[in-house]
């Protein structure tokens, strides 16, 4: 499941992580809750709760990612 530690996170993961911030930043804007965008937008594609929502927006997932492709570049050779 992870690459490199235990504490580490997959890197299919980390993928639909960020296609899910995407999806967050294309619909949010300032007079929009984000409980909206997640009930209008995200949920329908991704079923996720609020809290796993906020874990996913607070998550640093570019570097996470470029450490899980860097460790698994490293582990093919």
């Amino acid at each position: 499941m992870s690459v490199g530690s235990k504490n580490s996170v997959s890197i299919n993961k980390l993928r639909r992580y960020k296609l899910i911030v995407e999806l967050y930043n294309r619909h949010k804007t300032d007079d929009i809750p984000t409980t909206k965008v997640l009930k209008n937008y995200i949920y329908p594609v991704y079923p996720i709760s609020r809290a796993t929502l906020y874990t996913i927006l607070n998550t640093p997932i570019d570097k996470l990612l470029k450490e899980a492709e860097a460790g698994k570049t490293i582990a093919m050779f």
